[in-house]
Order: structure tokens, then sequence, then C-alpha cells
């Protein structure tokens, strides 16, 4: 078979409104007739996209990364009120910083400025530390969550209702 797009001959057959394609061309193929049409148009040369045939979609590093995050293994820099020791999580002397700024904007009415001027840390850095769930002992990595293998600073109860109270803030 070969590909009416870019010209590759290729095995496997992929077709689309009729039209015989390569996976790659396939893959990229738009779902609507008229756009599909003008595509087919646009010629390529199937030597430009060998480099997707070559190499494999998964990243080996990647994949890694992945295995590590399963076993609870932190991917990237410790957040505040952390330090990394031994390739795991261990608290320190600013966690008791981030569990007060959990509770002081649980218990009082600072807006995010005032609590970003007194800790002194920018807004942006003031969310991310309230809504990060490595405080609860949890691993994010590539959009999956994990369990950690570190202490988490932070209990599930205060969490929750942080989280709740910048929902209320945020869509205000």
């Amino acid at each position: 078979m070969v590909c009416e797009k870019c010209g590759y001959a290729e095995e496997k057959e992929a077709e689309k409104f009729s039209k015989k394609l390569c996976k790659i061309c396939f893959h990229f193929a738009p779902d609507d007739k008229q756009l599909f049409k003008q595509y087919i148009k646009e010629k390529i040369d199937w030597r430009i996209l060998d480099t997707f045939r070559k190499y494999p979609k998964e990243n080996p590093l990647k994949l890694g990364m992945q295995k590590k995050a399963k076993h609870g293994q932190p991917m990237t820099r410790p957040p505040l009120g952390y330090s990394l020791k031994d390739g795991t999580l261990k608290p320190n002397q600013d966690a008791s910083k981030v569990h007060s700024l959990f509770r002081v904007f649980l218990e009082k009415n600072y807006s995010l400025n005032s609590l970003a001027k007194n800790y002194g840390l920018s807004v942006n850095g003031i969310k991310k530390i309230l809504t990060n769930r490595t405080y609860l002992g949890e691993i994010k990595f590539a959009g999956s969550l994990h369990k950690g293998n570190h202490h988490p600073l932070i209990s599930p109860e205060i969490f929750y209702a942080v989280q709740r109270k910048l929902r209320t803030i945020c869509s205000k």
C-alpha cells in the first residue's frame, strides 16, 4: 500500500474517506471531510516523516521516571518544607512554615496578597503551595497521582478545607 499523502509504502493499511494513508498521515488526518480533502492535496515527502517511524512513541527516560513515581519517589525539586535525602522527601525547617500557611489561610480572612507579603512569596507561589498534593503524601507525575514514600505535612481534612476555600475565593 502506498500512502496517498506522502507516498510512503507501508504493509499495514489505514483508510480514511476512501483514501489509503500510512499510519503517520492517518494519525494527523482531520475528521472533517472538507479539511481532509485539503490535507490530502498538501503533499509531503515521506522522508520528512521518517523520524516519527524510527523512534518509539514512549521515551525510555519518561518511562523510567514514571516507574520511579509509581514507587513514590519525587521527579522534581522538593517543594517548600521538604529536602531531598537519598531519593526521599524529608521534612525540613520550613515544614512548620507550610503548616502555618495552611492554618492561617484556613482560619483567618487574609487575602492571598497579604499572605504572600507575610510569607515572602508571590501570590502564585502561595496558590502552588496551597494546591500541592505532595503535602498530602502524594507524588504527581505525567498527570498521574501516586502514593509517595514521604511523610505528609498536611492532614487531608485541612488540605481539602483549603481547596474549598480557594475555590470560593478564586470564583469571585
